[in-house]
Formats: structure tokens, C-alpha cells, sequence
């Protein structure tokens, strides 16, 4: 313990350290005088000045008494809507005033500006000059010579020197715009010429420079100069807080220095410029609050930088201290979680920082919100998966997994004549007969002397699949009985409890395996040992196949199987909080009973009797020993049928259990209750959060392209990048740990697992919305053919969508901002799910499906390159495998056996 809190004091420590080492100090000329000028708009809030954003006296007074205080004048951009208002309260405060006439393409509202500006310069003597249009000409509003009608009209009205104010290119460009104005008012600004921060005073100079040659003589005056201090990267521009500081500090003095006139733009922050990028709130020496950003002298720094540290690490702390739970966690192991715990820490810092420099309109915080609202349990799955990763690289070997040499331990150290009878229930329907022989034939070599077998057939009416099964039970002797049940009702639970009614009475284990299970002779031996402690009411062995070599399909889809088996199942078990999947499962009649006996309101009857068996305080225990063989399913199709109904039985039980993990409803352990929850949320949640997310960019793709809106922040995106990558490595590094599979069968089963996002989404939408959907068989043994239909149409669609919004994005990113190029990257990383189905489904049609093409290929190649032919090994054919383990070899199919032959 003092070890493990050792290690989470020194994570902090290294952490506030880190927090100490990468704080941003940069140093910039000091300035102590006053701005000569600054742009002013009286409005605040998120309201356009046209809608509903009428400014008031007291506001305006507040607002000027403020900027008084660090210039000694202000430019304003129109002079009606209020804002008439602002030059006789500027006086009272010592503020000059250069009006502003907006001026468009509509002629009331110009002549009504031009009206106001006139009386207003006329009234107040702190008017020192009128700029008549901004940017006017860069917007297409009007030619050249309208707009110098209109400058002509107004200079003739007032005494004060007239301009327009234009970028510096358009005085360049329209020289005569220059002859009619009594100095030239320029606009540059560096940010929307693709200059980054260090590039923008030199750039800004040297524009001035250009238009003192081009105009000698003539007055220039920089109108509007500035840098935004939040917003979105402009291919090299770079917004930011301390860019901001750093550019107008530095650009100030260099002003200063040469005697050039300036205007800063601005002096607050509008958050009703939304609408201008994600910059265009941000322009303020002062934010909406009307307080410093930055100070004019000093080392530029942060104010707020160490209230961000210190949430940082208190976020980092508190998550970091269920690692002292832990059950003999080592170093390493802890490590990893502190450091993970830390990670999770900095970013919900940096939202912090986000929420308290932004401005939101409706609908930018409904999008934060929610996606914020996403985020967090895609954290919680991405933490999830980061402590498994260190509890199986970096923790200790399992101490509850039953091995071979365990389960000898402990039947060696059972009672003097332990042998419990055990009933072993096997229910089919519609299976095939040679398939379900290998099945009975496999329970009659079992290395156990006191066992039944109860086999049990339901609603399937055709002699052909029922009447060879009945003479294979009398041919296997009186340990077999056979019940053919019609019209069951309750699915595969309705035929289990029939089964229970024709169970022997001095039974005490029920075994449980599917109509396709070929067990080993040792299984009940084996396992049988573990109920020699009365407080275990269940033994789970895994799921294994003996058909993975038919095809390329089956052959991935075993090892996508297998990482369940070795890595969650093993991990699970430590907790006592495995999953039971039904076949292979052995349950004690007592715990059954207790549970109330299979149950028909879910379709993972299975399951759902595990976890109320785990509810009443009973121990369960695991092995990762293969003791059985199946079959996989016959193709996609059936594949991805079987998983929907795991995901749908799985939100069913999800429903009918929830309430015991509420504290004092059942027996549950509090290890018991998280790793359910996770495993929940892992499972169910990861694959549905994913598609939803998904689909959410989707749509926000043609507004963040067209309406130039709310593009996602790298605090949205980035977590989505994180989570895929420690997805990726938590598939990675416990297939190789854990998972006896070549690396491809390995990236097959990535692949594999990926490509039923789609499937497992639609059966967590449909438990939402419905209470029972039937029991859907999965079809084994060859019965079904691969369907007409291409079996990932949807996937497809959303895939392909996905592509296309993420190729939008990067052409219609004309302004090379980072932000789009991330969210880019992300609808690509979320349609890998889709296209994963999309290329397995292509897999199933294809002849590269088949292992004959891979092997003819490999020999035609060695030709190819005038290699003498070459022995290809021959990959296990179905049915070797069970042959070295005592038992017959199931029949290959036909056309299995055509291949074996041609090899």
C-alpha cells in the first residue's frame, strides 16, 4: 500500500512538475503609454446589432470609462442603432471620436447613416474624423465610384477630415480612392493574409511602407491592426492569448518607433461575431467581461495558468486513487493508471480553459455539451481499456484461472469419493444429424463415471432431423434420454426447463452445451473438482471451434472469438464476474434453483441466469482450457445475426438488472458491480456511442463546410483520435500476450471485431424501443448458404459518407485551418468500422475466401519467379484437430474434402 501510494504521489509530483516546466513565459517590448486608438462597438452578448442588441447609456459609459483608462480615442463603424450615443458620453470621459457611416448596397439605410454622422460630427467637438464604409469595396457592396459619390457628400456636410477605410491592397489597387479622401485609413491584418504571429508586425510595417511610396505625401493611418486571441489556425496563423499579447506589444512600440498612426481593432471582445469564423469574437484587448487579457508590461504569461494546474492535478488525484484498491497491483501497473488518470486530468483542464474563453451561442454549447456529454463515457471505455492494458503487460499472472495443473491440484485434494452426478443438457433445434452425433458420441467418451445426458429437441416437427437423433440416444445406452418437445414456448430457455423437469434427482450439476459441441473426455473431470467447495455455484469453460479452415471468413472470425476467451473472460474471473455464455458451463442445481431456473424474458437466457446466480453471493469460477469444440457460424450473415442477439439479450439483461446493482439489493461485490458496468458500457456502450457520434459529424459535416461555423475544437476531436489509438493498442498487445494467433489471423479479428459496430448499435436501438425480439438461431453445420444480399448495405452507406464528408472537408478547406484537417482525420477513423463490414462481407463473395487460392497462388508464384515448386503446409482441415484429442473426426464437408484432396 505505502508502495502503490509512493507511486501516485511521485505521478502528481512528475505531473505539477510538467505543469511547472511547459508554462509559457514569453517577453515582448513593455509599453506604459496609451494607445492612440482603438474600435469600438457598444453591443455585447450574442446578438446581431440588426436583430435585437440595442445598446444603453449606462453600459456605454461603463464600457468608455474602461478604455479611457489605456487609449486616448476609439473608432467607431456606424452611427445609428444606438451607437449615436457613444461620442457625447466619449467626452465626458476625454475620449476622441472617429464616427463610422456603414454603408451597403441599401441606400435608405446609407443615407440614414450618412444623415446621423453629419449632425453627430456637427454636435460634438470630440469627433476628429469620419470613415465613411468599411470595407465596403472588399465586400462587393458598391463600385469604386459610388463609394466616392458618398464620401464626396459627406466631406461637403462637415469640417472634419473624411475617409473610407478599406484593406491596403484596395487603396493599392484603386489609386483614385486615394485622391478623394483627406487621408488614406488602411486595414492589415496580418491573421487573414496566412501570417503567423512572428511574421505579423513585419508584415504590417511593411504594408504601411508600401503606401507611403505609393502615396507620398499623403496621411496614412493603419485602421485596423490586431490578432485574434481564440479561434481556429489559418493555415500558419496561429490565434492565440499569448500571441495576441506578443504581436500587439510588439507591433505598439515598432509603431511608435517610425511615428506611424494606428487604430488597434479592437478594444472588447464581440461575441456577436460569431459569425466572422472562430475568430471573430476574439479581436478585444479586453474579453466581454471588460477585463485585461494580458498586461502591457512583463514577461507574458498566463493569469490563469496555475488554477488550470491545480484542476488538472486534483482531477488526476482523485481518479488515480482506485488504483489503491487494487488487489496487489505491482509498480508498473500503477504507474500506467496515474499517468492515464492524469492524462484525463489535463484534458478536463483544458475544457475548463475552453469554457472560460469562449463565448457560445445556442447552439455552439449545445454542441459542446453534447459532445462533451459523448466524451465521457468514451473516456471511461478508453480508461477501461488503458487498465487492462497495464493489469495483463504490467500486473500479475491470475490467481483464480482454473489451468490443468490447478484442476489436477484440486482433484487430488477433493473428498474421498467426490463424484457429484452431473446432468448434461443439450438442446437443439433443426440441427444437423451427422453434426449432432459427433456431439452425443463425444459426451459418451467423457472420463467421468456418474453423468446423464438429456437431450432435447424442440419445435422441430420434420422426422428427418429428430428420428436419427432418438435412435443414436438408445444406441449410446441409459445414460442418454431424448425428449422431443413441440411447440415450446420460451425459445432455448423454454427448452432447458423442460429438460430440468426430465433431469435425474440426485443431480447436482447441470451441464450445459451446444447441439455442435465436440468435449474433450476430460472436461467434467477436470472441472467437476472445483464444486468440492460448497460456495461455488458455477464453472464457465471457453468457447472453440473446429471449422476455422474453411475459409479465409471463418478462419478470422475464431481468432475475433478467441481475445473474449483469453483476455476479458480471464481478466473478469479475478473479480468473480465472468460472463456465462451458456455451452461449456457447468452450474450447481442448488444455484440454479436459488436463481429462480432459466428464464424466458431475455435471449441471452444464459447470461442472464449467471449474473442472478452471481447476485446471490455465489462464486464462479474460469478456465481458458479448451474442453470443447463448436462450429462457426456458416457465414456473415449468421454471424453478425448472433452478435445482434448477444447485444440485444445483453441490453435486456442490462434492463431486468440494473436495480440490484443499486447498494443493498443484492450480493453483489462492489469489484463485481464495476466490472459489469464497464463491461457494459465497453461492449454495448463503445459500439453504440461510436455509430452515434459518427452519424452526429456526419451531419455537421455540410454545415462546418458551407456555413463556415463551429468547427469542431481539438478538445472534441483529439479525445475521439486518443480513444481509436488505445483501442487499437488495447487489441494489439493482449492479442499478443494473451491470444495464440498468428499476427494475420490477429489484424483478421481486429477487423473482425470492428466490422459489428453497426450490428451491435441497431440491437442497443431496438432495446431501447422493444421489450422481445424472437430467439434468431445461429445457423451452423453447413444448413444455410450465403445470402443474395450483400450483407453490409447500411455499412456501406455510412462508410462511404463518412469518406466523402472527410474529402469535403480537406477540399473546401481552402484556408488550411488545423481544426478541419483533425476533423478530418476523424469521420475517416470512425468509417473504418463501417468499411471493416463492408470489406468482409466483399471477403465472403470473393474466391481469395477460399484457402485453395492462397495456396494455388503461393505456387504459381514460386513459378512466377523461377522458384522450383515449393510444399505448401497444410493448414489443420476441420476434424484433425479432434483426432489428436481422442476424439472421431467430424466428416468433412464436400466441398472441404475436394479441397483436402487437391492438396
Amino acid at each position: 500500500m505505502r508502495v502503490i501510494a509512493a507511486v501516485i504521489l511521485f505521478v502528481a509530483a512528475a505531473h505539477a512538475a510538467l505543469w511547472g516546466v511547459l508554462q509559457q513565459k514569453q517577453s515582448a517590448p513593455d509599453f506604459t503609454g496609451m494607445l492612440p486608438s482603438v474600435s469600438y462597438a457598444p453591443f455585447e452578448g450574442t446578438d446581431h446589432p440588426d436583430v435585437d442588441n440595442v445598446p444603453n447609456a449606462e453600459r456605454i459609459r461603463s464600457d468608455l470609462k474602461k478604455l479611457a483608462t489605456i487609449t486616448r480615442a476609439i473608432r467607431l463603424y456606424s452611427s445609428t442603432g444606438g451607437v449615436e450615443l457613444v461620442p457625447p458620453i466619449a467626452a465626458e470621459v476625454g475620449l476622441k471620436v472617429t464616427l463610422g457611416v456603414w454603408i451597403d448596397k441599401n441606400e435608405d439605410r446609407n443615407k440614414r447613416e450618412i444623415a446621423a454622422a453629419v449632425q453627430l460630427a456637427r454636435r460634438n467637438s470630440n469627433v476628429i474624423g469620419i470613415v465613411v464604409g468599411n470595407e465596403t469595396l472588399f465586400r462587393g457592396e458598391l463600385k469604386p465610384d459610388e463609394l466616392i459619390a458618398y464620401i464626396k457628400m459627406v466631406k461637403k456636410a462637415v469640417s472634419v477630415p473624411v475617409t473610407t477605410g478599406e484593406i491596403w491592397n484596395m487603396w493599392r489597387d484603386y489609386p483614385q480612392l486615394a485622391s478623394n479622401v483627406d487621408f488614406i485609413a488602411a486595414h492589415v491584418l496580418p491573421y487573414w493574409e496566412f501570417f503567423n504571429h512572428t511574421q505579423a508586425v513585419d508584415q504590417a510595417v511593411d504594408r504601411y511602407q508600401v503606401l507611403r511610396e505609393k502615396f507620398p505625401g499623403k496621411r496614412i493611418v493603419i485602421a485596423e491592426f490586431g490578432w485574434p486571441s481564440e479561434g481556429y489556425n489559418r493555415g500558419i496563423a496561429d490565434p492565440g492569448p499569448f500571441q495576441q499579447a506578443w504581436v500587439l506589444r510588439n507591433f505598439v512600440t515598432r509603431a511608435e518607433a517610425i511615428g506611424m498612426e494606428y487604430n488597434i481593432v479592437e478594444g472588447i471582445d464581440q461575441p456577436w461575431k460569431f459569425f466572422e469564423g472562430g475568430v471573430g469574437p476574439y479581436w478585444g484587448v479586453l474579453n466581454a467581461s471588460r477585463e485585461d487579457k494580458f498586461a502591457w508590461t512583463g514577461p507574458i504569461v498566463n493569469p490563469d495558468y496555475w488554477k488550470l494546474a491545480s484542476i488538472a492535478l486534483l482531477v488526476g488525484i482523485l481518479l488515480s486513487l482506485p488504483i489503491i484498491r487494487l488487489r496487489r497491483p505491482t509498480v508498473l501497473q500503477a504507474m500506467v493508471l496515474a499517468i492515464t488518470a492524469h492524462g484525463v486530468g489535463a484534458w478536463v483542464s483544458n475544457v475548463f480553459a475552453y469554457w472560460n474563453t469562449h463565448y457560445f451561442v445556442w447552439g455552439s454549447t449545445f454542441a459542446l455539451t453534447l459532445g462533451l456529454i459523448l466524451l465521457v463515457p468514451l473516456i471511461l471505455i478508453a480508461m477501461a481499456r488503458i487498465e487492462e492494458i497495464a493489469a495483463i503487460a504490467f500486473g500479475r499472472e491470475p490467481r483464480r484461472l482454473l489451468t490443468r495443473d490447478k484442476a489436477a491440484r484440486e482433484r487430488a485434494a477433493m473428498p474421498q469419493g467426490y463424484c457429484p452426478k452431473v446432468s448434461i443438457h443439450v438442446p437443439a433445434y433443426f440441427e444437423p444429424v451427422e453434426m449432432m452425433k459427433q456431439t452425443l458420441d463425444a459426451l459418451a467418451r467423457l472420463d467421468y463415471s456418474n453423468y446423464e445426458v438429456v437431450c432435447i429437441i424442440n419445435n422441430t416437427p420434420d422426422p428427418a432431423f429428430w428420428q436419427p437423433i432418438q435412435d443414436h440416444c438408445r444406441m449410446l445406452g441409459e445414460r442418454f434420454k431424448f425428449i422431443n418437445a413441440e411447440k415450446v414456448k420460451g425459445f432455448k430457455a423454454g427448452a432447458l426447463r423442460i429438460a430440468m423437469e426430465r433431469t435425474a434427482v440426485d443431480a447436482e450439476i447441470i451441464g450445459i452445451i451446444d447441439a455442435d459441441y465436440v468435449v474433450t473426455p476430460d472436461w467434467l473431470k477436470d472441472l467437476v473438482p472445483a464444486f468440492a467447495d460448497p460456495a461455488v455455484g458455477l464453472v464457465q469453460a471457453p468457447q472453440e471451434h473446429r471449422d476455422e479452415h474453411l475459409s479465409l471468413m471463418h478462419y478470422i472470425m475464431n481468432g475475433e472469438y478467441a481475445g473474449f476467451f483469453d483476455i476479458g473472460m480471464v481478466q473478469r474471473n479475478e473479480e468473480n464476474a465472468i460472463i456465462v455464455h451458456g455451452t461449456m458451463c457447468l452450474i450447481r442445481r442448488a444455484a440454479m434453483d436459488m436463481a429462480g431456473g432459466w428464464s424466458s424474458d431475455t435471449i441471452c437466457e444464459d447470461t442472464d441466469l449467471g449474473l442472478a446466480i452471481q447476485e446471490l453471493g455465489w462464486q464462479t469460477h474460469y478456465t481458458n482450457t479448451r474442453y470443447g469444440q463448436g462450429l462457426l457460424p456458416d457465414t456473415y450473415e449468421a454471424f453478425k445475426k448472433q452478435r445482434h442477439r448477444w447485444a440485444y439479450g445483453g441490453f435486456q439483461i442490462v434492463k431486468k438488472h440494473w436495480r440490484r446493482f443499486l447498494p443493498g439489493r443484492s450480493r453483489l461485490t462492489a469489484d463485481q458491480k464495476r466490472e459489469f458496468s464497464l463491461g457494459w458500457l465497453n461492449w454495448l456502450g463503445a459500439e453504440s456511442l461510436g455509430v452515434v457520434v459518427a452519424i452526429l459529424n456526419l451531419i455537421w459535416v455540410p454545415i462546418v463546410a458551407f456555413a463556415g461555423i463551429a468547427i469542431p475544437d481539438k478538445i472534441l476531436t483529439i479525445p475521439i483520435i486518443a480513444a481509436f489509438v488505445v483501442s487499437l493498442a488495447h487489441f494489439l498487445i493482449l492479442y499478443r500476450l494473451r491470444v495464440a494467433v498468428r499476427p494475420w489471423q490477429m489484424l483478421g479479428a481486429m477487423i473482425a471485431a470492428m466490422s459489428v459496430q453497426w450490428t451491435v448499435s441497431r440491437a442497443v436501438a431496438q432495446g431501447l424501443i422493444t421489450e422481445h425480439l424472437a430467439f434468431a438461431r445461429t445457423s451452423k453445420g453447413g444448413l444455410s448458404r450465403m445470402s443474395i444480399e450483400f450483407q453490409a448495405f447500411w455499412e456501406a452507406v455510412i462508410g462511404a459518407l463518412l469518406l466523402i464528408g472527410a474529402t469535403i472537408l480537406i477540399v473546401t478547406n481552402t484556408l488550411a485551418i488545423t481544426e478541419l484537417y483533425i476533423f478530418a482525420a476523424v469521420l475517416i477513423l470512425e468509417s473504418l468500422p463501417f468499411l471493416s463490414a463492408v470489406a468482409i462481407a466483399v471477403l465472403e463473395m470473393s474466391s481469395i475466401n477460399s484457402f485453395e487460392f492462397w495456396r494455388h497462388a503461393t505456387v504459381r508464384t514460386a513459378e512466377l519467379i523461377g522458384l522450383r515448386p515449393v510444399w505448401v503446409p497444410e493448414l489443420a482441415a476441420p476434424g484433425m484437430q479432434p483426432a489428436a484429442l481422442g476424439m472421431q473426426p467430424a466428416p468433412l464437408s464436400a466441398a472441404a474434402t475436394k479441397v483436402v484432396e487437391k492438396v
